[in-house]
């Protein structure tokens, strides 16, 4: 919002782990972790009652969204950390990972053909190997190139910033949108997304959003630790 189309996005896939093996509780814990630290609602119950075997899948998959442009990616990665964060889905598998395309907008049948394909291992093999590159290992994830500026593990949103500022970004300068409008672009968001896209200070973002459900014009979806919302 504060950048619109002066900033853009190249995710690239580092590969969390080939193969996720026991103990799971610790990353339950470190799931609910970043849940207290950002405001972001999670359900890390996954790691006790299905865990994922691996996260490749997944990343060769956000592979496979980016042959429909640089939105339809962004759409699905956050579609897939919905899926495993917050609703617990076993996302590992071709069907289970095609199945999430489809809510997130893209072509199905193509994305099923992208993931298949021997291009998206070889993307998503050059994108482990440009981690690797970076020389830091293990490499803290999420980390971030803005233009010369690399920034390594969880940001603040000031400091991404000031890094797109100093790569030559302008800012937008356009108001704030309602909650509304803010939901209808992004899709479900929680109540933190919604005070920063929205710019509303936590107690109006929270009373806006269930004065619009008491009016049946968003609706709420408990997760574990929080909520997310959609326009109804």
């Amino acid at each position: 919002m504060e950048f619109a189309n002066n900033v853009s996005f190249t995710y690239v896939m580092a590969g969390l782990a080939r193969d996720v093996e026991p103990p799971y509780e610790p990353r339950l814990l470190e799931w609910l972790e970043h849940s207290d630290r950002s405001g972001m609602p999670v359900d890390p119950r996954l790691w006790s009652q299905g865990p994922i075997r691996s996260t490749y899948p997944a990343c060769m998959a956000v592979k496979a969204a980016t042959e429909q442009g640089s939105e339809a990616t962004g759409r699905y990665l956050r579609a897939v950390r919905e899926g495993l964060m917050c609703f617990r889905r076993k996302l590992d598998s071709t069907e289970a990972l095609v199945g999430e395309a489809h809510g997130a907008g893209l072509d199905e049948a193509r994305f099923r053909l992208d993931l298949d394909s021997n291009a998206i291992v070889e993307a998503f093999g050059a994108d482990l190997d440009a981690v690797r590159a970076l020389d830091v290992e293990p490499t803290p994830l999420p980390s971030y190139e803005v233009g010369s500026v690399r920034l390594f593990g969880p940001q603040s949103y000031e400091r991404l910033s000031a890094a797109a500022l100093e790569a030559g970004a302008a800012p937008s300068n356009a108001p704030a949108p309602d909650v509304l409008t803010a939901l209808g672009r992004f899709g479900r968001m929680a109540g933190v997304e919604v005070e920063a896209v929205c710019d509303l200070p936590g107690p109006r973002a929270n009373a806006e959003l269930w004065r619009l459900a008491a009016e049946w014009r968003v609706k709420p979806i408990p997760v574990l630790t929080g909520m997310l919302w959609e326009l109804a």
